[in-house]
């Protein structure tokens, strides 16, 4: 028996083998070649290779060093640097009492962000805002999202752990309350603002990724507070608005909005879309950041629903982060399949994923609507 198993082994082996492609044989070569010690000194000796290899250690260097590097983020956030640095250049001394922290920790800091493109030095040896810094100066979408990592990376401490052996509950979930079922107004207040302020780069992707300048009524589905309904009215002036969410966070919803240019044309309905029939008379309907929030079967009962609140010739657009074969698709990937471990629920999506759960809900055109920045979001709509 054993001298079969072994036997047997070797054999599988090589019908694997025999089942690789050219392509496969030729990454197997590569990986062999790259991860050769004498290669890799091969390559440093020569110019023609060693921008390469030093782009690749570089990078390599970067995700090594993911954790600390987001944590000189957290720390730059949390003690106001950015809005510091916002209309001029300041020296350490300036820094260090606007942080509250000693000039020694002050310089640390700010060498430490130096490295990640977050601050540079003037010609006069202060400082002021990088690439990366003016952005984020001016994010507060982002900002919120990094402040909220803090919560994330605590389910994440050990994640081999939240693989083997995943907890019904965790910190990410708790505060994703609809993840449960039960939101109260306060939970509901809590991440609906959380998901408007950080989700601007995504609507302005789907935005630009679609036309809605010949429909008549948009529905969105799960839209949180209104930030998608609010810019799609300020774009298009003659398109009718209707939102749908939890009582509770289309509560909040119509305080917010009760006051804004677009209320006189704005209908805002309260229910769940497990339990209650998803209300009719739109032509354009979206989910917008909501099925990667839920598995496989809660996804296809939110789009069941819709396809039956839906008449022909009516359009579903869904827009989320995607994963796919971009770099910035992923980068989406990686980040957003841990991310939905520790929040207990959801997964990232191809976009062939959404075309099979379309197909299952009755859905039987669909179509990718190029994005710019895939890293922010990718666009697919369905119809009938």
């Amino acid at each position: 028996m054993a001298d079969t198993a072994s036997r047997a082994e070797p054999l599988n082996q090589m019908g694997a083998a025999r089942r690789m492609t050219l392509g496969d044989r030729l990454r197997a070569w590569r990986n062999r070649t790259i991860a050769d010690p004498s290669f890799r000194a091969f390559a440093r000796r020569w110019p023609i290779f060693r921008q390469i290899t030093n782009r690749r250690a570089n990078d390599l260097f970067a995700l090594t060093a993911g954790f600390v590097n987001s944590q000189v983020l957290l720390a730059c956030v949390e003690l106001d640097l950015f809005a510091a640095l916002d209309d001029d250049p300041q020296d350490t001394a300036s820094l260090a009492r606007h942080m509250k922290l000693t000039g020694d920790a002050a310089g640390r800091l700010l060498r430490a962000a130096e490295g990640l493109d977050l601050v540079t030095r003037t010609s006069d040896g202060r400082w002021t805002l990088a690439d990366h810094g003016a952005v984020l100066s001016e994010s507060p979408g982002i900002t919120a999202m990094i402040r909220h990592h803090a919560m994330v990376y605590r389910d994440l401490a050990d994640p081999v752990a939240l693989l083997r052996d995943p907890p019904a509950e965790t910190e990410t979930s708790r505060f994703w309350s609809y993840v449960g079922g039960d939101v109260g107004n306060e939970d509901g207040a809590a991440y609906s603002e959380l998901m408007r302020v950080s989700q601007d780069m995504v609507i302005a992707e789907v935005l630009d990724a679609v036309d809605l300048s010949r429909n008549r009524r948009l529905l969105d589905v799960g839209g949180g507070s209104g930030a998608f309904v609010s810019a799609a009215g300020a774009r298009w002036p003659d398109l009718d608005l209707a939102l749908f969410d939890l009582p509770a966070v289309a509560g909040t919803a119509r305080t917010r909005l009760a006051d804004t240019p677009i209320a006189d044309r704005l209908e805002i309905h309260g229910g769940s879309f497990f339990d209650d029939p998803i209300p009719g008379e739109a032509d354009y309907y979206s989910l917008i950041r909501v099925l990667y929030d839920h598995d496989d079967e809660a996804a296809l009962a939110i789009l069941t629903a819709i396809r039956k609140a839906m008449a022909p010739g009516d359009t579903l657009i869904i827009g989320e982060p995607m994963a796919g074969d971009s770099a910035g698709a992923r980068q989406v990937a990686a980040y957003f399949t841990f991310y939905l471990l520790a929040m207990r629920s959801g997964r990232c999506r191809t976009p062939q994923d959404h075309f099979a759960l379309l197909e299952r809900a009755g859905f039987s055109r669909m179509r990718v609507h190029p994005t710019a920045m895939p890293v922010v979001a990718s666009v697919i709509s369905a119809q009938i």
